[in-house]
């Protein structure tokens, strides 16, 4: 009985922790800057809240549009999360777009390091898909 007490105390505690610590909204009140809404996307990337992150990068986008610095940043990192959950058209159109930017006659005025890190990432993409991983009893297997 004090095995069973004890097996359930975890799994409603495991729960409890997963529930509150899975919170996918994005703190936006105290209306931060572009840095503090970056920087707290990047936070969020780091421990795999891919979705928390991509709110954060929406809202930049909303709110500085004009900034084309920040649209570039916001659209890479949004392309690039897309990239690392294997949504591979996804990413592609994200990388797609941002290069558009760079044929734009203010190209110059752009942070450059996103033309080439979009051109590396939709080589990888590309080699991706013209070597996709085989199955082998259900798990992935690379050869």
């Amino acid at each position: 009985m004090d095995k069973i007490f004890k097996l359930q105390f975890f799994f409603i505690l495991g729960g409890a922790l997963l529930a509150g610590g899975c919170a996918t909204t994005a703190n936006l009140d105290d209306n931060p800057p572009p840095a503090i809404m970056i920087q707290r996307a990047q936070e969020a990337t780091d421990r795999g809240r891919h979705n928390l992150a991509m709110q954060y990068y929406e809202a930049l986008l909303e709110r500085h549009p004009d900034r084309m610095d920040l649209v570039i940043t916001a659209k890479y990192e949004i392309a690039f999360i897309n990239y690392r959950q294997r949504n591979l058209e996804e990413a592609r159109a994200g990388f797609n777009e941002i290069l558009d930017y760079f044929e734009e006659p203010d190209a110059h005025l752009l942070p450059q390091q996103f033309r080439r890190l979009s051109q590396i990432v939709l080589e990888r993409i590309d080699e991706m898909e013209a070597n996709p991983p085989r199955r082998l009893f259900g798990f992935l297997r690379r050869d």
